[in-house]
């Protein structure tokens, strides 16, 4: 959060991210007004706090000294501004929330564009990514992942009901190919490989009665996003091991067939996770309460 004291926010979030993009990011400005803000401190105090070139940035001696004298202090202004927005009836400002493109998919409509309907003094920054951030280190309020990715020390909101992966395949592949029954027949057809964030190809996970089976499923087409897959899917390019909810009208469409349902169990769905803190902002905890009150609602 902005304290109001503008070029030392700057300098600090400089600091914190290593990077003059990131921090202008990060406070909502330019890079040259941050640039600006920055330099303008450095002239009134007469030393340069930060070593620059066109592809690093480093604190100075002088500059770590300050830093670690004003971070403290920057720190419990935030905090006393946070207090006090916590009493208003009505959230303002800005929640950054880090999230993956397919869990976006999945929240934008139920859940953020609600927010926005319901609090419309609030901005909503979703920035998404395949890889896990450290969300303090980047600036941002909150992330939203699955619920076995979240970091242990933070604190984590389930989103929603548990989820599923089913393998699905066309009409059209499946004319004159027999059906996969166990997983083990997957090695016999064409499969839509998964290459995850960290460069790795995806092995389908499947479990049946306490029986786990990982398979290394061999396919032409190896694809990194999931509305790629499921476009080369209902092009009869091949099977695809898909999140249920994204293939459930194609299904009721009956322009994909689902195959190995017993082997797919249900497993912890979306979190929303963030730091524990004394103050949490007023439109982080409103965005908790609604997803909290969503959850009741889609109870049985």
């Amino acid at each position: 959060m902005k304290t109001g004291l503008g070029e030392y926010d700057a300098v600090a979030a400089v600091a914190r991210l290593g990077s003059f993009r990131a921090a202008a990011t990060e406070l909502g400005m330019s890079s040259s007004a941050l640039s600006h803000a920055v330099a303008a401190l450095e002239a009134r105090l007469g030393v340069r706090l930060f070593n620059r070139t066109t592809r690093s940035v480093a604190m100075t001696d002088a500059g770590e000294q300050f830093i670690a004298r004003i971070a403290p202090a920057l720190v419990q202004i935030s905090g006393a501004i946070e207090g006090i927005n916590s009493h208003r009836e009505t959230p303002t400002g800005t929640l950054r929330i880090n999230t993956s493109a397919g869990a976006a998919r999945m929240i934008l409509t139920p859940l953020i564009l609600d927010y926005l309907r319901r609090y419309p003094d609030m901005n909503v920054v979703l920035v998404t990514e395949g890889r896990l951030v450290d969300i303090v280190g980047q600036g941002f309020d909150a992330g939203i992942r699955l619920a076995e990715t979240v970091p242990q020390d933070m604190i984590a909101v389930p989103i929603g009901p548990a989820l599923r992966q089913v393998v699905v395949g066309s009409p059209g592949y499946f004319e004159g190919r027999t059906q996969p029954v166990v997983p083990g027949d997957l090695l016999q057809h064409q499969c839509i490989r998964a290459r995850m964030a960290s460069g790795a190809i995806y092995h389908w996970e499947f479990e049946q009665r306490g029986e786990q089976v990982e398979i290394d499923v061999p396919g032409s087409l190896t694809l990194d996003e999931m509305t790629l897959m499921l476009e080369a899917t209902l092009a009869g390019a091949g099977l695809a091991y898909l999140s249920e909810w994204s293939v459930a009208p194609h299904i009721t469409s009956g322009a994909l067939i689902p195959v190995l349902g017993d082997w797919s169990p249900p497993f912890p769905g979306l979190c929303l996770y963030y730091p524990g803190r004394r103050h949490v902002p007023a439109g982080l905890r409103a965005l908790i309460a609604l997803i909290r009150e969503t959850n009741e609602r889609g109870r049985p």
